[in-house]
Parts: C-alpha cells; sequence; structure tokens
C-alpha cells in the first residue's frame, strides 16, 4: 500500500471553495473498451502548479482535452472557475477557454505566419475585440515574455526548435491566461534548452501568479515546476504529494517514476 501521505481521498479533495482554479469529481472517460480515466479526482487552487505523471497512454493528455473542453467525459463533473465545463454553452465555454491557456507538446505553430501573425491568430479568434495598436502591444509583450521581441517577422522555419517552443508559449501567453495547461513541455529539446523553458515557466507562474497543471515525462521538470504531483494508475489519481515526500514513498506503483 502506498504511505498514508499520499492515499488520495477523493470526496475531500473536491469542494465549492473558490480557491480552486480546476475542480474534478469523479471523472470517467472511456474510448469503447480502453477505460481512460475511472473515478478520478483531482482539485487544483489558484495559483497552483500541479504535474501530472504517469506511463505512455495512461491519460494525460486526454485529461487536459476533457478539462479545456475538447473532449466530453462519459461522467463526472469538471469545474473551471466555478463553472461546469460540460454544462455552460458555447458562448460562455468560449469566453472560459480565453481564461485558459494550452501549449502544444508540438507547439502547434503555423508555418505559413510569421511570428507576429501566429501571436494574433488567438486574438482574432476569440470574442475579444482590441484594436490593432492594441494587437501590437499585446504581440510584442507576450514576446518580451519570453525573450524573443526580435523574432517577431520571422517565419517558424527559421528559428529553433526551443525558439519554437517558446514563440508557442508566447502565443499561450497572448490572452494573459488565468490557467495554462503544458503537454511535455520539454520534449524533444535538449537538457539546456529545457531547462531554459523549465526557468521561464516558473518566471510566468511567479510573474502572473497562473495556475498550472503540467504533464511531464522529464523528471527534471517536474521537480522544478511541481508544488504537487499527481500520479495517474490506471485512470485514477492513485497519489498526491510533494515530489520529495512522493520520491521517499516505497509503495512499488510509485517508486517506479523515481527509479
Amino acid at each position: 500500500m502506498p504511505e498514508e501521505a499520499t492515499i488520495v481521498q477523493s470526496d475531500q479533495l473536491i469542494s465549492a471553495d473558490t480557491a480552486n482554479a480546476v475542480s474534478i469529481l469523479h471523472l470517467y472517460k472511456s474510448f469503447g473498451n480502453n477505460h481512460v480515466l475511472i473515478d478520478f479526482n483531482l482539485a487544483i487552487k489558484k495559483g497552483e502548479s500541479v504535474v501530472v505523471l504517469g506511463k505512455s497512454g495512461s491519460g494525460k493528455s486526454v485529461l487536459i482535452k476533457c478539462i479545456i473542453g475538447l473532449l466530453k467525459p462519459d461522467k463526472g463533473t469538471i469545474a473551471v472557475f466555478g463553472k461546469n465545463v460540460s454544462e455552460i454553452k458555447e458562448e460562455e465555454l468560449d469566453k472560459l477557454r480565453a481564461k485558459v491557456g494550452f501549449l502544444f507538446q508540438s507547439n502547434a505553430l503555423y508555418d505559413s505566419m510569421t511570428v507576429r501573425e501566429n501571436l494574433e491568430f488567438p486574438l482574432r479568434r476569440h470574442w475579444i475585440k482590441v484594436s490593432q495598436v492594441e494587437v501590437n502591444k499585446m504581440v510584442l509583450e507576450a514576446l518580451d515574455d519570453v525573450g524573443l521581441a526580435h523574432t517577431v517577422d520571422m517565419m517558424p522555419v527559421e528559428l529553433s526548435g526551443g525558439m519554437r517552443k517558446r514563440i508557442a508559449l508566447a502565443r499561450t501567453l497572448i490572452l494573459k491566461p488565468e490557467i495554462i495547461l503544458y503537454d511535455e513541455p520539454t520534449t524533444g529539446l535538449d537538457p539546456i534548452t529545457g531547462k531554459e523553458i523549465i526557468d521561464l515557466m516558473n518566471d510566468i507562474q511567479e510573474k502572473y501568479n497562473t495556475t498550472s497543471l503540467i504533464i511531464s515525462h522529464d523528471m527534471n521538470c517536474v521537480r522544478m515546476t511541481s508544488d504537487r504531483v499527481v500520479i495517474l494508475v490506471e485512470g485514477k489519481c492513485y497519489a498526491n504529494d510533494t515530489w520529495d515526500r512522493l520520491q521517499q514513498n516505497k509503495d512499488p506503483k510509485v517508486k517506479q517514476f523515481f527509479e
């Protein structure tokens, strides 16, 4: 059995506490006979950084897609800032999504667009109406946050892998999201560049007091970015504690991630 400190008391994790940015209760998601999430429970407080750790195919990416409303749960409740993602109307969901930034593992930059145009894209797509002067200001501010203001008129093909990741993060920041969902933010990067992205994530967290949910296999990223680590095993939130406490845990299902 896991040590008592990491056992998840699911109903105690979810409350109507307004301090929670995200509350997930009794979440189920299957694809045919593949039961990916099974009674998954988690609460994330505003300003907290939580990393979800699990084996490939364990349901980590499915989880964040459910949170943002890209996938609909089979059962259960996901509340973002107190609003049930599955029940609100499309217009309200769109406004809620403007508060949630999503950093894709692949960066998802448009190769045919300049850096400026990539950053402008979410401003054009969302309901927010801003002048071109304001758009220019927001683009340059987001690029300043990631240290790449000089790339504004460059094409993605002209950028290194680390620079493309920074531009993708700048695009995520353009709407000043209150929550950022990171899907494997350091995958495919060399250790030095990966460390730079980790430092940047922490800088953003401190500057904007964002709430972060991070999916990662990079244990250096997990250790350096997390207030808490959630271990996803067999569709459930199996363990939920700090890095230091989980690292000392003797339960085999927890220990395998720290060996």
